[in-house]
């Protein structure tokens, strides 16, 4: 007997309920936060680096996903591959066999990062971390992690201890012996490692909350000073790594820095298959499966299931024959410097700062007094209110899709798709500067939506 399902009559039929779906049996503050700021779109379709609503209108999308879509949103290679795996119908994850999907993956990473050996698979970019903080602890021995201020590695309890924000740590105490050091500080480093019980410092050589960098040198000194203290350097590459940055890792912008473990996800899936990895030196993982009786004493139920092994070869194979990271460098470079050439036109612009396709544009106090009242109004209500105040108008009024990069920061971060083009980059920087005449123009939308933000603010809501 077959029984019938029919996702697309099912999607007709319901899915205009999607935000009230979602309010009941979701999270019910997402499209309470969707609604306040006008976010809530009905998106029909997508393809590359646009989405497309009910009546065909184009949205360019500055987000990615938060990074996962790299490639754009159903590249046909990456959609082809799982087509056919699908229609193989493999045996898959019997969990008593070696399939080869997986090997072929690893071997192909493993090939963007010769001084490793092997390759673990997860499923997220949070997997990834917690495997990396669990193999540098058994391969060294200790317990306690570094980890930088402002930084973010994931949600679950292990990544959750090296994550830098408190207010994502707040109410899930006690979490994994951890110290937080300054980004760049290397004498904070060294302090620390002098007690003989760190583990591994576990850094962004982007960070995604504001768009920092580490300081040129940082990461080479941190390697010597861990490896001094027979201690590990990762690299959390989830939102960085295949080539994001204009390189196919960020921290190979610094000579000479080869990180023990690297973690890395997002964009490896082809925006499909969750799947997440963590590469690192033959003799940690060693330590780790250090026999036959350890064979499993660490795995993932679903991690290096086919779908999420072809995505990862599919996405390889595009990167590589369509010139990704060259593209994301020179398109980075492109937007990053004609909005760095805004800077002295618009007094409200501060910094246009990062690299490839992961740039930060932020905001500050403005010279004058009429915009300088303006400002201090939105600070003394919320730190932020002004960045989320140019996101908004730029979905409202140009159908661009961005984000403000953290909580209380006055920084947009731009992620888009490594396909993007100059027509994108022309769409988005026409768009900003409409934005910002608005702003400095003091009336219309920005300064609009920025009473009423400051008002919910001061009132709780």
């Amino acid at each position: 007997m077959t029984t019938e399902f029919d996702l697309g009559a099912l999607l007709a039929e319901r899915g205009a309920e999607r935000y009230e779906l979602h309010a009941r049996y979701v999270n019910p503050q997402l499209p309470r936060m969707l609604h306040t700021i006008g976010f809530d779109r009905y998106y029909e379709r997508a393809e590359g680096a646009h989405f497309f609503d009910a009546e065909g209108n184009d949205y360019l999308d500055m987000l990615a996903g938060f990074g996962v879509m790299g490639l754009g949103r159903h590249h046909p290679v990456v959609r082809r591959a799982l087509h056919e795996v699908l229609d193989l119908g493999l045996a898959d994850l019997t969990r008593f066999d070696c399939p080869p999907l997986p090997g072929l993956l690893a071997e192909k990473l493993l090939e963007r990062s010769p001084h490793l050996e092997r390759a673990f698979f997860s499923n997220s970019g949070t997997e990834a971390v917690e495997t990396a903080l669990k193999f540098a602890r058994c391969a060294t021995g200790r317990s306690r992690v570094l980890y930088c201020a402002h930084a973010f590695h994931g949600l679950t309890a292990g990544s959750l201890s090296v994550n830098g924000e408190a207010s994502f740590r707040d109410g899930f105490a006690p979490l994994l012996p951890d110290t937080v050091v300054p980004l760049g500080d290397l004498d904070a480093l060294a302090r620390e490692l002098k007690r003989g019980d760190v583990a591994a410092l576990i850094v962004e050589p982007i960070q995604g909350k504001g768009v920092h960098a580490t300081p040129p040198g940082y990461l080479r000194g941190a390697q010597e000073l861990l490896h001094k203290h027979k201690a590990l350097l990762i690299a959390d590459e989830v939102q960085t790594g295949l080539g994001r940055t204009g390189d196919f890792y960020a921290y190979q912008h610094e000579e000479g820095v080869e990180p023990d473990l690297v973690c890395v996800a997002k964009a490896l899936s082809g925006g499909y298959v969750p799947v997440g990895a963590t590469l690192g030196r033959e003799w940690i993982f060693g330590k780790v499966f250090s026999s036959m009786d350890r064979v499993l004493v660490h795995s993932a139920s679903f991690g290096s299931n086919a779908q999420a092994m072809a995505a990862g070869l599919a996405v390889l194979s595009v990167m590589e024959n369509e010139g990704i990271v060259a593209r994301a460098r020179a398109m980075g470079e492109l937007l990053r410097s004609r909005l760095a050439e805004l800077v002295e036109e618009y007094e409200l612009l501060a910094d246009v700062r990062g690299r490839g396709l992961m740039i930060g544009v932020e905001f500050g106090r403005p010279r004058s007094l009429r915009l300088r009242s303006r400002w201090a109004m939105l600070q003394a209500a919320r730190k932020g209110l002004f960045a989320q105040m140019v996101v908004v108008p730029l979905l409202q009024r140009h159908r661009i899709l961005t984000q403000v990069s953290g909580d209380h920061l006055e920084v947009i971060k731009l992620i888009p798709p490594l396909v993007i083009d100059e027509a994108d980059v022309d769409r988005f920087v026409v768009a900003f500067r409409a934005v910002m005449d608005d702003a400095h123009n003091g009336g219309g939308l920005v300064w609009d939506f920025g009473k009423t933000l400051a008002k919910q603010a001061v009132s709780g809501r």
